[in-house]
């Protein structure tokens, strides 16, 4: 009797490719939502350390809770609850950010409980999509290890194309508004194409069709009039009319103008009005520069809408100006607008100056010029990015690029509303070997300013004269800013390292108990 003759096995089917197509479309639309939450509200929030951590780690809990209550999901239902899934998906993450936006333009007050409830209940949703889609497989008769590494691969695959995609194009040229509405509609093109492709075991597919057809329809509205809704948030939020706005890779930028009265907005936050802005830019460039009449080389940093610049113009001695700003669209807008060029008198565009884009820490790191009076023109350090421009480190740096009679001029925030912050300024300039020259000013718009004047050595007395026109600086006015009242004394503060970041702190904590 002959032995059987022996057969390899029958080869398992392999992974439906579309499925597999799906769960790259999923996890980039995933993750989307995930950075868009984080960053309108690092925007709008401030502290973006703070905003991305507490949204990553309510988003990856949502997704556990998600993935737990798959399992509930009968057998017969997995294809079709996915499908309803992927509507539901595409339509509260596409229009979150807008609506979020909306939010906190009209009703600032519930912006938080929103913001995490809708984290939330998206990470619910995202986290039952994977394990549905690894038991419609498997219920195909998928080998096993091939349904988890492939499931996976692609997964991870999404993750990276949209990690990527997301600060290089998506919301530079998209906005988040745009990019919320984009990704959703790819949330209702899987759910579409899935259910077309598994017509024949879908349930109620006409009443499901007609659902999905009507998502889309909704989410393409949307992106079309996202920028139309973005305005209007933004006129809620701002109050007068927006005559510029754009989302750069770096910040929000918001112009608007009311009458005489022209404000610029970064994120949310006032920058200047043209109404008081001579007060602020005086102060900032006046009592250093006209101390030192021999100074020839001038390095502004920050400073993007070149009014800054346009007060050191006015010093004849000034020989050349350099300016470093991190954004080309801010430079660009107050170097091309003719309204904001008038404001700044043409000061980008004057042969003496020279723009460059540039992060100021780095520059500073690889440029090796030395400047007579360095102006460290910054927003204020409202998170961790922002902070480490006012650390020990970075000006230890400036030192090396500034002469031996030099002078480094840094805003400081107010003393009056931010105390700590201001203190810390100081002595973080104190420990980074400067003798410090604490001044403040008051200008309307922001009320009691402050700012510190450092130089390498003792010996600066505040000017008693302006050899160039003022409308808010004179003798009197001078003599009062370097001086203190007893309500705006110093306080006991640590400098600000790089690796406590204390002037964040201090900066959260002391607006904190100022607004309300």
């Amino acid at each position: 009797m002959s032995a059987p003759v022996s057969r390899p096995p029958a080869a398992e089917p392999a992974p439906d490719r579309l499925l597999i197509l799906s769960v790259f479309v999923v996890a980039s639309c995933g993750l989307a939502y995930e950075l868009i939450a984080g960053a309108l509200s690092s925007y709008l929030l401030g502290d973006s350390v703070l905003q991305f951590s507490s949204i990553i780690g309510c988003y990856l809990f949502a997704m556990g809770v998600g993935s737990h209550l798959s399992k509930y999901v009968k057998d017969e239902d997995v294809l079709a609850r996915f499908i309803d899934i992927e509507l539901l998906v595409g339509l509260i993450g596409g229009v979150s950010a807008t609506l979020l936006f909306l939010l906190f333009a009209w009703m600032a007050a519930p912006f938080r409980s929103a913001l995490y409830a809708l984290v939330f209940a998206l990470g619910v949703l995202v986290g039952m999509e994977i394990p549905l889609v690894m038991r419609v497989l498997n219920g195909r008769k998928a080998v096993f290890s091939e349904l988890v590494s492939r499931v996976l691969t692609f997964d991870y695959l999404g993750a990276l194309a949209v990690s990527l995609l997301f600060p290089l194009v998506l919301a530079p040229k998209l906005g988040l508004s745009r990019s919320g509405f984009l990704f959703g509609m790819a949330n209702a093109a899987v759910a579409l194409w899935t259910l077309w492709h598994y017509r024949l075991e879908i349930p109620r597919l006409r009443t499901r069709l007609t659902r999905g057809v009507l998502v889309m329809a909704f989410l393409g509205c949307g992106l079309l009039l996202s920028e139309n809704l973005t305005r209007w948030a933004e006129r809620g939020l701002f109050g007068d009319e927006i005559i510029f706005a754009t989302t750069t890779p770096y910040q929000r930028l918001v112009v608007t103008r009311w009458k005489d009265d022209t404000r610029l907005y970064i994120n949310g936050n006032l920058q200047f009005s043209s109404r008081d802005e001579h007060r602020y830019h005086e102060a900032l460039v006046h009592p250093a520069l006209q101390s030192m009449p021999w100074a020839k080389s001038v390095l502004v940093l920050g400073g993007g809408d070149g009014l800054a610049v346009r007060e050191v113009l006015r010093h004849a001695n000034v020989q050349h100006v350099t300016l470093v700003d991190l954004d080309p669209a801010m430079t660009g807008l107050f170097s091309r607008n003719d309204y904001l060029v008038g404001l700044n008198g043409g000061s980008l565009k004057d042969a003496r100056v020279t723009v460059i884009n540039a992060d100021a820490g780095q520059w500073l790191e690889t440029n090796a010029d030395a400047f007579d009076l360095i102006i460290a023109d910054f927003p204020d350090p409202s998170s961790f990015g922002l902070g480490k421009l006012y650390s020990v480190p970075i000006y230890r740096l400036m030192a090396k690029h500034l002469s031996d009679n030099g002078a480094l001029v840094v805003q400081s925030t107010s003393p009056w509303f931010a105390p700590r912050s201001y203190w810390c300024i100081d002595a973080t300039l104190r420990e980074a070997g400067f003798h410090t020259h604490p001044y403040h000013a008051y200008v309307p718009s922001f009320g009691e300013w402050g700012f510190n004047l450092a130089t390498k050595r003792t010996g600066f007395t505040p000017p008693t004269r302006y050899s160039v026109p003022t409308r808010f600086l004179d003798a009197e006015t001078t003599r009062l800013m370097f001086r203190f009242p007893p309500d705006m004394q110093p306080l006991p503060v640590e400098p600000n390292r790089l690796n406590s970041q204390r002037l964040v702190h201090y900066f959260e904590q002391d607006w904190g108990n100022v607004i309300r």
